[in-house]
């Protein structure tokens, strides 16, 4: 019976160690944390949030923090794909760029089977939201220059000021933090402190009722695509 105690006990350890290094928030609203770290609501166009860069040695230079947020870990505003309203509906009803449903899209198409056919791909300034809250060259990062930050770049999972993210480090020493803010359907949060999704520009060219993004969690990140009306964080790319 001592021995069962014993291994019994010493399970519950190994456990609980191995979740000590994730930051679990998912109770937290993100808008509360942000108020709470000093983020500023109305950033307007003049790039006073998110205006800082940093130079990753890529073919963008990256924000330092999320659209809406003012510091690295502050997870920001979640918007649906190609809308410039917070974190709007549950799903496809209400999304801009449709009338109700994911085969009846009225812009950013490739196939008539999903609505029109505009064979517009990326978004225009005038729907990217980056570009909207800090004008000039910043802009949504497209799916390919995502897959260049994933795969020239070191990812290492970290907690900073308490949040859970991924820190990614360039071969020339700079360095983003991307915050674990999960995603928002309507006014539920997920995976908040979990995993991290962030939405790039471009479509899904086969399926375009779907856009590309990216997705971590505390042991990988990769590369999916997700239906337009979901909400996840903006990170910002500033064009060299």
């Amino acid at each position: 019976m001592k021995r069962i105690a014993f291994f019994t006990a010493l399970a519950f350890l190994l456990f609980s160690c191995g979740k000590e290094d994730i930051t679990t928030k998912e109770n937290i609203n993100p808008e509360e944390q942000n108020e709470s770290q000093g983020s500023n609501s109305n950033p307007g166009q003049s790039g006073t949030v998110n205006s800082q860069s940093v130079d990753l040695g890529l073919s963008v230079t990256w924000a330092s923090t999320n659209v809406g947020a003012s510091k690295p870990e502050q997870y920001g505003d979640y918007y649906a794909w190609g809308m410039i309203e917070k974190k709007t509906g549950t799903s496809w009803e209400g999304y801009k760029w449709s009338q109700g449903t994911n085969k009846t899209l009225t812009k950013y198409s490739t196939n008539l089977y999903y609505g029109v056919s505009d064979h517009k791909t990326v978004l225009e300034p005038s729907d990217d939201i980056a570009h909207i809250k800090l004008g000039g060259k910043w802009r949504i990062p497209t799916d390919e220059e995502w897959t260049e930050l994933r795969t020239k770049c070191k990812w290492t999972w970290k907690t900073l000021n308490g949040v859970g993210g991924m820190l990614v480090e360039s071969e020339n020493g700079n360095s983003i933090f991307l915050p674990a803010g999960g995603s928002a359907n309507g006014t539920l949060f997920n995976e908040i402190g979990r995993y991290g999704y962030y939405w790039s520009s471009s479509i899904n060219e086969t399926k375009p009722c779907d856009a590309w993004g990216i997705y971590f969690n505390f042991q990988k990140n990769g590369r999916n695509f997700y239906s337009r009306f979901y909400s996840s964080s903006i990170r910002p790319v500033l064009e060299k």
